[in-house]
């Protein structure tokens, strides 16, 4: 069935920055269309498990700074046009060895890197040593050689509810949203050409196309850009716990327990992230890890978390630095990570469709900067000006 209108653009996956994308498009009076192979918020991709970090100081690298302080406002605007509840700040500490260098997403130092982002941008923090951690944070036992960064406008996003609150203003705005229907093939592109996407249901044509497909994004790109973006995204299998608080549930609650990163050593595998408990009804200490030592792909991930599993994160990781947890797991869930080579994002036009803009906001570290980029690509794709210069997303980095 061919779709009669024609749009201005046409998002292709509505995760975290699809669904913010739309959203952006639709707000600024744009005839745009949003498809998704599922029916999002679900929990097939990237983009659930109830909270994500977000943090404003990024060790990651300076040109994040601007767009998560950005998500931070736009989420306030659609708790208060939706009535959801979307980012619950809750302090947040990040920690490793004083005496070491421990890299984390690719960056050496990382809690370094992290002082200085805040100092550069004015972010309001403290650095505490293991004595004042302690007295802050005594549910983490600790070596007692750790340096920490505190940042109290850090907490979590919730995803699941981000993303409906999108699609949900995105629809008000005159968007139209196809759910559970594949998209099969595009087509066009080049400079000033259409762009056809053809879905198990209908085709479509627009001016512009956004493929925010995570880690479905390689099966989207032609020949040119495969050629051209070889190996340049990895997906991984990520596995999210949810630990019984117990008898000390009330140590891990917002307010009391702040989100974490935790470098506890300076390999890779030494460390893990958590939150406190997202859900009243269900305390729990949320953590998990990061692994990339095997790949997957959507087709291969295997969703099931095995007890083996469960065993070898409480015992590796949790035993020990949290003593009250027990080991008794309420929850797991497996998540991909579409991941470059150098773990900082991809936003480009592709080679030889220029029409095509693809973007690749991933690595670990992408929710928390969701809501500020799908502005940014927004403004880029209706050529408005913008605050935000994507440039640093590349694919070939300046």
């Amino acid at each position: 069935m061919k779709d009669s209108t024609h749009y201005d653009a046409i998002v292709v996956g509505l995760g975290a920055v699809g669904a913010a994308t739309l959203c952006q498009l639709a707000r600024r009076g744009a005839r745009v269309l949003g498809i998704d192979r599922f029916a999002p918020p679900h929990d097939h991709g990237s983009s659930h498990g109830e909270s994500r970090i977000t943090r404003l100081a990024i060790g990651e690298g300076e040109a994040y700074v601007p767009l998560v302080r950005r998500s931070h406002a736009i989420w306030r605007e659609l708790e208060a046009a939706t009535g959801r509840s979307i980012l619950t700040q809750t302090g947040g500490l990040v920690l490793a060895p004083r005496d070491g260098a421990a890299d984390h997403h690719g960056k050496p130092d990382f809690v370094r890197r992290t002082i200085a982002s805040a100092q550069r941008f004015g972010i309001a923090h403290e650095v505490l040593d293991a004595v004042g951690i302690r007295a802050r944070f005594p549910q983490f036992h600790l070596q007692g050689n750790e340096i920490g960064y505190y940042e109290p406008e850090a907490g979590f996003v919730r995803p699941e509810q981000a993303i409906a609150a999108q699609l949900d203003v995105a629809r008000a705005s005159g968007a139209r949203v196809h759910v559970d229907d594949p998209v099969l093939a595009l087509d066009g592109g080049a400079e000033g050409e259409s762009v056809t996407v053809r879905t198990a249901g209908a085709t479509h044509t627009a001016r512009q196309v956004v493929v925010a497909a995570g880690p479905w994004l390689p099966e989207f790109l032609p020949q040119a850009a495969r050629d051209a973006w070889h190996g340049e995204f990895e997906v991984y299998r990520q596995v999210m716990y949810w630990f019984d608080a117990g008898n000390a549930a009330g140590d891990f609650v917002p307010g009391r327990m702040p989100i974490f990163i935790w470098m506890y050593g300076d390999a890779e595998e030494d460390y893990m992230y958590g939150f406190p408990s997202a859900d009243a009804g269900r305390p729990a200490l949320k953590v998990a890890s990061e692994q990339y030592a095997r790949t997957t792909s959507p087709a291969a991930l295997a969703r099931e978390v095995d007890a083996a599993e469960v065993e070898a994160m409480f015992r590796s990781r949790v035993a020990g630095r949290f003593p009250a947890i027990d080991g008794r797991v309420i929850d797991a869930r497996a998540c991909m990570y579409t991941v470059t080579r150098d773990r900082h994002f991809v936003v480009d036009r592709l080679p030889d469709a220029p029409q095509v803009l693809v973007a690749s906001t991933c690595s670990g570290h992408g929710f928390k900067h969701s809501a500020g980029l799908g502005e940014a690509i927004a403004q880029r794709v209706l050529g408005q000006a913008s605050d935000f210069d994507l440039r640093a997303f590349a694919h070939r980095r300046t």
